[in-house]
């Protein structure tokens, strides 16, 4: 990537798809730029993801001819594709577990999907064994699964909170364990993981969520009762 032509990626702590592509850019070494953004109040011009055009500055808008690519796992591909040294390739799995989190859907249902993904994992390393973009896919996602376990902070009971943290602790999920303590021992979780930070905008977002029923700027949903 030429210096005319710099990779900008429009991120936002709370959500785990601009995370998804962090963690890539990271593990593949490159330099790219960062536009914090806040999806309460995002410009209505505003790329999802990522842009490769001429460096910008927060409020700046893209140019006309920049590429811009909105699809988190279409990113991880592109890297993949144009970072073939780094090693990212491999399709790894995308699970839902949003839907635990904000619209209720049920623990049961939410465990089978972390059993299939355990299933996935090789004895030992990463998806795949080598990390990759299949890890990317889907650690943010898990990262904020287990944050709003820990602090009560998603749409189910203290009671679901509780069973769930139990199940994922239980030598059914040993391997996640595992993967999880691996993950996260990695450079380039823990330099685009902050879990206090985020512990406070999934606090504001699932009280806005709780008022009003939006999910984001493209989901609204009837106001929960739980």
């Amino acid at each position: 990537m030429t210096e005319s032509k710099r990779i900008t990626l429009y991120s936002a702590v709370d959500s785990p798809f601009p995370h998804r592509v962090r963690l890539a850019l990271e593990e593949a070494g490159v330099t790219y730029d960062t536009i914090w953004i806040d999806l309460m109040n995002k410009e209505e011009w505003c790329p999802s993801s990522y842009t490769a055009g001429p460096k910008l500055q927060p409020g700046d808008e893209p140019s006309a001819d920049a590429i811009r690519i909105p699809e988190s796992v279409v990113i991880l591909e592109f890297l993949a594709d144009i970072l073939p040294a780094a090693s990212l390739a491999t399709r790894g799995p995308s699970i839902a577990l949003m839907g635990f989190i904000f619209l209720g859907a049920s623990l049961g249902t939410t465990l089978a999907v972390l059993e299939d993904f355990q299933a996935m994992l090789q004895p030992t390393g990463f998806v795949v064994g080598d990390w990759s973009i299949a890890d990317a896919t889907f650690v943010p996602i898990l990262a904020r699964l287990y944050l709003v376990l820990e602090t009560g902070l998603g749409n189910f009971t203290p009671e679901i909170a509780k069973e769930a943290l139990e199940a994922l602790r239980s030598p059914r999920f040993a391997r996640l364990q595992r993967y999880w303590d691996d993950i996260t021992a990695r450079p380039s979780t823990a330099k685009t993981w902050n879990e206090e930070e985020m512990k406070a905008i999934a606090a504001r977002r699932m009280d806005r969520f709780r008022q009003t029923g939006i999910v984001n700027r493209d989901i609204r949903v009837p106001i929960p009762t739980t």
